[in-house]
């Protein structure tokens, strides 16, 4: 008996728990990426999954062709980019704990309540992927994954990048609320003293990942003290 406990135990420390990052469709790939290299430097695990429709938006903000069959290379490219889309920003992101699972694969491990993960982040989130998770659609593995850790009660934290609101979607986000997630809207402040393009991305990452509990140094934080942020600069 103590053998078979020990080898319980040691699964259980090696086993892999890892944050799903669902991309969806809306404008703001560089909130993703900031996110994204965000958990991988405080040394999370991440699952990814890009929609189709943000394969597009991708395309259209970055030029970057995210590809199923070369996804590491496009995500290593993605990454490196600023904000501003300038090539080459940032460096040396280990990009080995990451697995991708393709939006269609709707049998890949994020689709079952019994895959281990911390919780789930969407980012951006658009107006149809808050729909369909508000509705329990699971069109796509995006949206199963995400009704999966609501049902699941793990943390879920939906970054939605849309403006203005109907009141559809006002609903929409009541209901996601109301089950659990956190709604937060993509809103940078300006209190910490941001002076770049990049400062107001990783203002909305930081208060993403501050939502799923995960630390960061991505913004100067109020510390109730009145011009801190112009004195930052």
């Amino acid at each position: 008996m103590p053998d078979r406990l020990g080898c319980v135990e040691h699964v259980n420390a090696t086993s892999r728990t890892p944050w799903v990052v669902g991309v969806s469709g809306a404008s703001g790939t560089p909130y993703a990426a900031s996110v994204l290299r965000a958990l991988l430097r405080a040394g999370e695990a991440v699952d990814l999954i890009v929609s189709r429709a943000s394969r597009l938006t991708l395309l259209d903000e970055t030029g970057i062709s995210f590809r199923d069959a070369h996804w590491r290379e496009d995500l290593g490219e993605w990454l490196a980019r600023g904000a501003d889309g300038k090539p080459g920003t940032f460096t040396g992101l280990d990009l080995s704990d990451v697995r991708y699972w393709a939006a269609g694969d709707l049998a890949a491990g994020p689709s079952s309540g019994s895959y281990p993960v911390k919780g789930m982040i969407i980012v951006p989130a658009s107006t149809a992927s808050v729909a369909g998770v508000a509705l329990g659609l699971s069109k796509d593995l995006l949206q199963r994954a995400a009704s999966v850790t609501l049902k699941e009660r793990r943390p879920l934290v939906v970054t939605v990048r849309e403006t203005p609101l109907t009141g559809q979607t006002l609903r929409h986000l009541v209901t996601l609320d109301e089950a659990g997630a956190v709604v937060l809207p993509a809103s940078p402040a300006f209190y910490a003293g941001a002076t770049h393009i990049q400062d107001l991305v990783d203002f909305v990452a930081g208060r993403t990942l501050d939502a799923a509990g995960v630390p960061h140094t991505l913004f100067r934080r109020w510390e109730g003290e009145l011009g801190g942020g112009s004195r930052a600069n």
